[in-house]
Order: structure tokens, then C-alpha cells, then sequence
């Protein structure tokens, strides 16, 4: 081995080992083994990137990143080094790189761009490859390389009708578009967050590709009078995780609380009283779902409201009135609808926790049911602990860990019941 090979031995080794990597997997696995090419253009949107490298490589990703010249007098090659833990491609070489990541064998499982400016869609738009990202994306749609743009420019050149008509013709060919978001006059780029999700859906096993889930989330809230309500401590952390991962699963997803998520592929329906979630839920099961997922903490009893502030400084008495059941509702009119309900109670023992878990599963007809004592910790916490138990398991699943990790254990299970 001469010296030159030593070296580029050496390096290698290096890279492996770039502290960067320390962080691979920390959130998650889901996107552990692929392998995203982040490109890069002359937005000023390109300094949110080193932020967005990270956290793909936090939820298991391997990323390279891939530079225009301008994207280069905004953000230095070297901080995306650190960022991927893999240097930097700013001009193509004799590793013809763009065919090594994106031709018909190549290692990218993504093509990325992010930011993409006007200029940068416009050249993919009609197949000008002179800059290392245009040459990726030419190459990656020649090779059938999924491909994904994050628009990011002045609100005034996003409605320009070329850009228009060319991000139509990027939808067109199977490019998937993420944002931007109009603020301030400008089409900022979309927020890291929703950019992993959107990869994380692309990348995903799509195990609920085609199925229609309905999520109920959080705290329900009765009025009392015009300021003040009666409501619960639950925070909806697990119904938005669990909104998430049937998303990043391929789900079509409706999620009704009182509450906003703020992703642009998830729908959302506002929701304050048991009332408004239970009306809400039976009009949208109209439209035809595959699962209802009732996580939400429905109010049991809710009151008549004064009209007018209830005056303080003497006694009050409230009179309590039960609130229709939800769940009861919807096995009622759709029998054939997959449910899965939760089981909250406080300060028991495991047997008795499962013993009326599995009463709840019989009488409310539900396909499967989580159950957990909330005193142990749950409610509005990260973490949790909770039992499974199904109609058809002879057997009931226990999962601990935070809310992501329950979410992904749940609908393993819905999968299970759709097949």
C-alpha cells in the first residue's frame, strides 16, 4: 500500500468514527440503514441545515451532504462535515459522485434538497444539471431515486407563475414537496420537524399505506361559564406521538383535539368538549375510516354553563350530568370499524389493572385496549408504561419507554388486526 492509499485508509477510518456519529440512533431506529444525500443551495434557509443533518442522523440515518457554490458563501463546507460526520461534496470528481450516491446501483436511498431555490427547481424543472446538486437530481430521477424539494425563497418569487408551474411538474415526475411556510413575506423553509417526518413517511415500510385512521388526543374541556372550565390533566402527548407514527407508517391521518400539531399532512379538527369530539368523530367516520384510535380523555360529566362569569367569593355547587360515550356511539353505527380504547386508572394492583381492562374490552366492543394506572406516572409525562390487551391475544403485550416507543407498539398491533 503506497502512501496515498494509507492516507485515504486513514481517513476512513476517521469518518467512521466522526464524533458526529455519537448521536446516530439516540431518538429513534426508523430511519437506521438508509442512506440520504442532503442537497444544498444559495438560500439563506441553508444555515437550518446543519440542525436538519443531525437530526436525521439522530433517528438512525447515514446523510452526505452536496453543495452548490453559492449554498458555499452561506454556510461553510466544513460545518456540514461536522454535521454528517462526511465531507462535503462542492464540485464532482473522479469518485463521480453523483452516480456512486444516485445511479442505477448507488448508495442513496434519498435524494434530499434543501433548501431548494427558485433557480435550483427551475434548472431540475427542465433537466439543466450545471451545478453538483442539479447534476444528484438529474441523475436520481434518471435512476429512480426518490427525490424530495424543500422550497425556501422570497414570498414574491414563489408565486411567480414559472416556479409555479414548475414545482407542478416536480409533483408530476413523483417529487414529493415539502412546505414552504408564508411568513413575513417570505416562503421560509419548512421547520426541521416537519421535514424528518415527511422523510420518514418516504422512507418508511408503509405498513398503513392506504388506511384511514381517526385519532382522538388529549384533555376535553366542559365550560362552566365563559372563562372558566371543567377539564383533566391528560396532555395529549400520546395521541400526537401516535399520530405521527401512523403517519410516518403511510396512514392517512385525522387527529381531533382541542390542541394543534402543525404538520401539513396530518389533518386536524379542533375539538373542546366531549360533545364537539363525539360529534366530531361520528361526522368524519361518515367518510369511511379503518381505525379509530380513542386516546383522548373524554369528560364523563360535564355541566350546564351560566351565561354570564359566575360571581366568586361564595359556596358553588355544580350539578354533574353524564356526557355520552364516545366509543359506544361509534361501535353502534359502525360494527365493523377497527377500535382501540384506553384504559386509565390509579392505584391498583397489575391483575386488577387487566381484569377491568379486559371488562372495558368486552363491554365497549373494542378491538384491542391500553391499559395503564396513571398514579405509577403517564399522564403528561414523556415516559409510560402500559398493558395491551386484544380480543384475539391470548396474551397481554407490556411495553415502558417513552411515548414514541408505546405509539410504534400500538400500531404494530392495528397492522396485525388489518391484515
Amino acid at each position: 500500500m503506497d502512501k496515498e492509499d494509507k492516507q485515504k485508509a486513514t481517513r476512513s477510518r476517521a469518518e467512521k468514527f466522526h464524533p458526529t456519529l455519537w448521536i446516530q440512533g439516540q431518538k429513534s431506529s426508523f430511519l437506521a440503514g438508509k442512506t440520504i444525500v442532503l442537497g444544498v443551495t444559495g438560500s439563506i434557509g441553508a444555515v437550518r441545515v446543519v440542525e436538519l443533518a443531525r437530526e436525521l442522523i439522530r433517528n438512525g440515518a447515514e446523510v452526505h451532504a452536496v453543495m452548490t457554490e453559492a449554498a458555499t458563501h452561506i454556510l461553510h463546507p466544513d460545518a456540514l462535515h461536522y454535521a454528517t460526520g462526511n465531507p462535503a461534496i462542492t464540485e464532482l470528481g473522479g469518485r463521480v459522485e453523483h452516480v456512486e450516491f444516485c445511479g442505477l446501483k448507488g448508495r442513496a436511498d434519498l435524494l434530499l434538497i434543501a433548501p431548494a431555490t427558485a433557480n435550483t427547481i427551475g434548472k431540475i424543472a427542465y433537466g439543466i444539471d450545471d451545478t453538483p446538486v442539479t447534476s444528484f437530481a438529474t441523475t436520481a430521477l434518471g435512476s429512480g431515486v426518490p427525490v424530495m424539494v424543500v422550497p425556501a425563497m422570497h414570498e414574491s418569487m414563489f408565486r411567480h407563475p414559472a416556479v409555479a408551474e414548475n414545482l407542478v411538474k416536480l409533483k408530476s415526475w413523483g417529487i414529493s414537496i415539502v412546505g414552504p411556510r408564508l411568513e413575513e413575506g417570505i416562503a421560509k423553509i419548512a421547520a426541521n420537524e416537519e421535514i424528518v417526518l415527511e422523510v420518514e413517511r418516504a422512507l418508511g415500510n408503509k405498513t398503513l399505506e392506504n388506511r384511514k385512521i381517526i385519532i382522538t388526543s388529549g384533555s376535553t374541556a366542559e365550560s362552566l361559564d365563559p372563562i372558566r372550565i371543567l377539564t383533566n390533566r391528560a396532555s395529549g402527548k400520546t395521541g400526537r406521538e401516535l399520530a405521527l407514527e401512523a403517519y410516518r407508517n403511510g396512514a392517512d391521518v385525522t387527529l381531533v383535539h382541542r390542541d394543534k400539531l402543525g404538520f401539513a399532512g396530518i389533518r386536524e379538527i379542533f375539538a373542546e368538549s366531549a360533545a364537539d369530539m363525539t360529534d366530531a368523530v361520528l361526522s368524519e367516520l361518515e367518510k369511511g375510516y379503518d381505525v379509530l384510535i380513542s386516546s383522548a380523555a373524554i369528560a364523563d360529566y360535564t355541566v350546564n354553563p351560566s351565561p354570564e362569569k359566575i360571581k366568586s367569593g361564595g359556596e358553588l355547587t355544580l350539578k354533574l350530568n353524564p356526557t355520552r360515550k364516545l366509543i359506544k356511539e361509534c361501535r353502534q353505527r359502525y360494527p365493523d370499524l377497527v377500535i382501540i380504547g384506553f384504559k386509565a386508572e390509579t392505584g391498583i394492583e397489575k391483575d386488577e389493572l387487566l381484569r377491568r381492562a379486559a371488562s372495558a374490552l368486552k363491554t365497549s366492543k373494542l378491538d384491542l385496549i391500553a391499559a395503564n394506572d396513571v398514579a405509577k406516572g403517564g399522564m403528561g409525562t414523556e415516559e409510560n408504561e402500559l398493558y395491551l390487551l386484544g380480543r384475539e391475544k391470548n396474551e397481554p403485550g407490556h411495553v415502558s419507554g417513552n411515548k414514541r416507543k408505546l405509539a410504534a407498539f400500538i400500531l404494530e398491533e392495528v397492522v396485525d388486526l388489518l391484515k
